[in-house]
Parts: C-alpha cells; sequence; structure tokens
C-alpha cells in the first residue's frame, strides 16, 4: 500500500510520515522530491522550468516508474510526503497508480492559512517565502480539483494525525 500524504507547503506532511514511519514498523518513506534534486544537479539550467522541478515531465515520469517498482517490490507500507496540487500532475503519478491497480490512499493534510503559515515560520522558511505564496493555489486546488480524504490538522498534534491516518487506512501497527 502507499500512504500519500498531500497538503500545503508547511502543512507537516514529512512530520506526520516520519511518525507514521516510526508505528508501522514494515514501512518505508518515499520522497520524490529526491528525483527533483538529482534533476536540478544533473540538468543544465536551460532545462529547469520554473524553479518547480514538478513542471518537468520527467520527474513525474520517474517518480511514477520508481513507486511502481517499489510497490511491486516492497511488502511493506510505502509513505510518500508530498504536495502536488496540479490535477494533471496528480493524474500522471498517482491516477495512473491507481489505474494499474496500485492500492494507493491519498491524504490531504488541512489546514487553515495561519496555522500554515505559522508552522512555516516555527521551521525557519520566511512569513512571504516561496511555500508561503503558494499556500492559496494548494488550499483552492484541494477545496476543487484534488479534493480525497482530508485529514484536519489545526489543532492536532503530529501523533494524532500519524494515528489518524493509520486508522483510516487499516494499517497494523
Amino acid at each position: 500500500m502507499i500512504l500519500w500524504i498531500n497538503g500545503a507547503f508547511g502543512s507537516g506532511k514529512s512530520s506526520v510520515a516520519e511518525s507514521i514511519k516510526e508505528k508501522v514498523h514494515t514501512s518505508f518513506i518515499y520522497d520524490p522530491e529526491q528525483i527533483g534534486y538529482f534533476l536540478w544537479d544533473n540538468f543544465p539550467d536551460e532545462l529547469k522550468r520554473k524553479n518547480n522541478f514538478q513542471h518537468m515531465t520527467i520527474w513525474r515520469e520517474f517518480n511514477y516508474k520508481i513507486l511502481s517498482y517499489i510497490y511491486e517490490n516492497y511488502s511493506g507500507v510505502i509513505i510518500v510526503p508530498m504536495t502536488i496540487y496540479n490535477k494533471k500532475y496528480y493524474d500522471e503519478i498517482i491516477g495512473n497508480l491507481l489505474n494499474d491497480g496500485v492500492l494507493v490512499k491519498h491524504y490531504i493534510l488541512a489546514a487553515s492559512k495561519k496555522t500554515i503559515i505559522e508552522r512555516l515560520v516555527q521551521r525557519g522558511s520566511p512569513e512571504n517565502g516561496w511555500e508561503a505564496q503558494h499556500i492559496d493555489v494548494c488550499i483552492n486546488a484541494f477545496n476543487t480539483d484534488i479534493a480525497d480524504k482530508k485529514v484536519l490538522t489545526d489543532k492536532k498534534s503530529i501523533d494524532e494525525i500519524a494515528i489518524e491516518i493509520i486508522s483510516l487506512s487499516d494499517v497494523s501497527i
């Protein structure tokens, strides 16, 4: 099973993924951003698009193929903490996995804009930085284009959120 933890930048995806991994001993965290960093490190500047590797078709193709491979060859739970708010990109990765019969449980960590900005600042990001500038776009996309199961996080601890996702997914601890 793949547990995809989505949400606006700063919503707590990585922290929740780590908490789930601690609780589900047969689990693994796969970070799609690492493919983006690899592409950034190995592509000429002319091939980089708008400082967002998600806009690169090859990034989406690699992640779809890698997740397919891991799913076919790993018996544990694959935890993917990654913001994807573009419906086309969602379809190219998560949609294709689902079409292939891969069991993907997709959750959106939802919080108020105020809470998300507070979390970003706590982790050292600027209040008006790139992540904060994309909060409204993410919230809108998660209310319209990608409206999967939302987990409200405003007044919950990381562990409470992780336990809720584990419970919703029928995963054994």
